[in-house]
């Protein structure tokens, strides 16, 4: 299982927010560059990098800070936040972004994805986060009526390389992932999950690292790392023990 870092940007700087909430940040750096390459040195395989602002504005507003990340970077990175069209896809690609989430676009026009998928093969990861079962969209700001599953399923048949799962009344909070609704999307998706949201201890990582079997690949984890609830390290040397 991949222990995954989050840089988070807004306004220029790496930021956290609780349950997705623009008002609610904490402020953890103002070189985002330099905090992705922190977590290269400490050893993480994979960087989960989101424009916050182009989240919530629904175009790219950190794009040059993302490419400078990819720049300076040696391991792969995977990028979110406003993307919502295969320009802007391919901007991100060729930069050498790994992978590129498509999160509100997935729910709002589901034949954009496809033809993503099939422009971009084995590049495209589909971001859906929920609360309560259902979609939440635009930076979390709505959450529309359709159920987090259905959607998915409904991705499945486009060719994406898996979904990142985010159960948004957990997210930021430290309270512990929801393990149920993480394993229970993952089941009925068939196909690589990373989760997200909650993490806030070891024992939180060792939980979701049993999901493996059932299709959770990675976890996403911000607010622990950056508050020194937990270590990198210690997360991925807990896993390469299992």
């Amino acid at each position: 299982m991949k222990i995954i870092p989050a840089v988070d940007i807004k306004e220029g700087k790496c930021v956290r927010l609780s349950q997705g909430k623009a008002e609610q940040e904490t402020v953890y750096s103002d070189d985002p560059v330099a905090m992705a390459n922190h977590w290269d040195e400490e050893g993480a395989q994979t960087i989960h990098v989101v424009d916050l602002d182009g989240a919530f504005q629904g175009s790219p507003v950190n794009s040059e800070i993302v490419k400078n990340i990819i720049y300076s970077s040696s391991v792969d990175i995977q990028i979110g936040g406003g993307i919502r069209t295969l320009e802007t896809i391919a901007t991100y690609i060729n930069a050498g972004a790994y992978r590129v989430i498509l999160g509100t676009v997935a729910q709002k026009e589901p034949q954009f994805v496809e033809e993503a998928c099939r422009r971009f093969p084995g590049k495209i990861i589909v971001g859906i986060d929920a609360r309560d079962g259902f979609v939440a969209v635009k930076g979390w700001v709505e959450v529309s009526k359709q159920r987090a599953t259905d959607l998915a399923r409904k991705m499945k048949g486009y060719g994406i390389a898996g979904f990142i799962f985010t159960d948004i009344s957990r997210d930021g909070m430290l309270q512990g992932p929801n393990l149920e609704s993480i394993k229970s999307f993952a089941e009925s998706v068939q196909l690589p999950v990373i989760a997200s949201g909650g993490v806030s201890c070891l024992e939180d990582v060792k939980s979701l690292a049993a999901l493996e079997p059932h299709g959770v690949e990675g976890v996403i984890i911000g607010k622990a790392l950056y508050d020194n609830v937990l270590s990198l390290k210690e997360a991925r040397d807990l896993i390469h023990a299992g």
